[in-house]
Parts: C-alpha cells; structure tokens; sequence
C-alpha cells in the first residue's frame, strides 16, 4: 500500500466524503471525537456528514440526549455516543484517577477535599439539575466549599471519572455538568475484568479501525491513551476479521468503499484526521508539520485535497455578516 493509497483508505475511513447521516450517526462512525473546543467538534461533525448542522449538534446534546462528552481517550474531552460512554470510561479512568490525585494535590486540592467537592458536585447537581462550570463553582462557594478556577476542571473531571457526570445540554450558549443517572438512566460504570474487559478492547480495536483503517497496534495505542499490551489484545481477539498489509497494517475484512467522491475540504482545529495515528506523516509532508503542530498542544485548522492530504492551514474572522477565510 503505497502512501497515496493510505491516504485515500484513511481518508474515506474518516467519512471525509460526506455520506448521508446526521450527527449521532457520525459520532458512532468515529466512536469519539476530540471536544475541549466544542466549536471544533461541531465543525469536525458537519465535515462528515451532509445532514449535520450546528443546531441538529446543540439538539442532540440538549434535547435529543443522543451525543455527551466526557473525559475519554488520552484524558481528554471527547464527544461520544450514550451507549459507547460507559465500556470507554470503563477502559481508560482507571488510568487518569492517578495523576487526577497529583494535579489536584499541585492545586492545592487534598484528596479529603475533593471527595467532598464532588460529593458537593453531586449534591447540587441532584437539586438544580443541568449547570455550568461558572454556576456550579458558585453553588458549591454557598455550601463553603471554595476551589480555585485552576482547580475546579480537575474537580470535574473526577466526578466523570468516577461514573457521576457528563458534559450534557447547551445551557446560555455555554455545556452543562449533569449527573450520568439522571441524564442517561445509567448506573455509573463498574472496574471491567476478566471477559467483560475482554470484550470491551475486542469492541475498542473494531470500532477503532471502523474509523481509522488501515492503522497498526502502535496507532490505536496512541489514539485511545492505553498501554500497548491492550491494543495487543483488542486486535487478537478479532484477528479473523481482520486483513494484514505490510509494516504492521491492519483493517476490517469487511470495509466497504466509500459512497461518493471525495472532496476538498477545510478541517478544524483539533480534527480527528490529525490525531487519529501515532505518525500523521502520511498526510502531513514533514517539511510541513511544524506548520500544523506548532507546539503547546495546538493542532492547527487544516486544508485537505481530495486525495487526503493535508495542503495548509486556514483561520477564519467574522466580518460583520460575512466570514472571512484566510488559507496558508
């Protein structure tokens, strides 16, 4: 499989054609998609599908309950599907909880104080139901409990580690924490051992390549934050399904070719195809990737041709009633 080859599988992988499909249908497709800037995951969903907008996003999140966002994949928010959100937390919490510990202690946060912070957090939400980040800091000061804007997103994120909350509903334009039983009708998910584990990297590797195929064990390692061994494991259990290229490539027997021709297009800031892989070098020329990686965790927005590579950066600026696009 020469380079342009990968590309094109990877690329029409990434349903960077366009297919029919709505937002929910998407997000099953990739099984999560990277959400810290939610106006980037908005914009990575409608380069997906050609029956997503912006609004179609904000009611599956608020009123359909279809998509929520929690701390997933390499400790970052990740936007998924309510029926792939417990096995995946299930998988990768129990990883994150230790340097959750650390960072709240260098915060200043003991771990005595932050069970009561979230036992706060759960109380609160129980009685107000769905509220940012700016009401829940206030609603927990009025109980005495004060933690520092620093402090308070390592708070949250041990409740979601924990199996209390979610990113739910668009509340005054801004995410709201709900509690996971009340939202989603969910216990909070339980340690998986033994088959149930087994299971969940076996659904992982599928799901995976669904999305990123070909791809080899080092890249489904890097893209969902686990130990090398587990990736191992996942594509084991499917290796009948699986066909074998050379250099450690593998995907899914049962792809099926894209419909559609693909396009052009502009990708956001922190898309998936920029973070899908461990080496992105088939898509990005390495003369190049300084341009796209410029350091401090940035992805930059990028230009991709049809063939799946990536041609520029691009940023965008409001202009009254017009948008003007600017491409390097």
């Amino acid at each position: 499989m020469n380079p342009a080859e990968l590309r094109a599988a990877r690329f029409a992988a990434q349903r960077l054609h366009r297919p029919p499909g709505g937002p929910a249908e998407v997000v099953r497709d990739l099984l999560a998609v990277q959400a810290q800037e939610l106006r980037s995951a908005r914009l990575a969903l409608r380069a997906r599908g050609s029956d997503v907008t912006n609004e179609l996003i904000d009611t599956a999140l608020t009123e359909d309950r279809s998509l929520v966002v929690a701390w997933l994949g390499r400790g970052t928010l990740h936007l998924v599907s309510p029926e792939d959100y417990p096995w995946l937390l299930s998988l990768t919490a129990p990883g994150r909880m230790t340097m959750n510990r650390r960072r709240l202690g260098e915060e200043g946060v003991p771990p005595d104080l932050a069970d009561r912070a979230v036992a706060g957090i759960e109380s609160i939400l129980a009685d107000q139901g769905p509220l940012t980040r700016g009401e829940l800091l206030e609603s927990l000061a009025q109980t005495g409990i004060r933690i520092r804007k620093r402090a308070a997103g390592h708070l949250f994120l041990l409740s979601v580690l924990r199996g209390l909350t979610v990113w739910g509903p668009i509340k005054d334009g801004e995410q709201a924490l709900v509690l996971v039983g009340d939202w989603l009708g969910l216990p909070g998910p339980r340690p998986l051992e033994g088959l149930g584990r087994d299971s969940s990297l076996a659904e992982l590797a599928r799901r995976y390549l669904t999305a990123h195929g070909p791809a080899t064990e080092a890249d489904l390692a890097t893209w969902i934050g686990l130990p090398a061994r587990d990736a191992r494991a996942g594509l084991g259990a499917i290796a009948a399904e699986l066909h074998e290229h050379e250099n450690g490539l593998v995907d899914l027997k049962s792809r099926n070719g894209p419909e559609g021709r693909p396009a052009a297009c502009l990708l956001p800031r922190f898309d998936p195809y920029m973070l899908g892989w461990k080496r992105r070098d088939f898509a990005v020329p390495g003369d190049y990737a300084h341009n796209v990686w410029p350091g401090g965790g940035i992805i930059r927005a990028t230009a991709v041709d049809g063939g799946g590579q990536v041609v520029g950066t691009w940023a965008a600026q409001r202009k009254g009633k017009r948008l003007a696009v600017t491409v390097d």
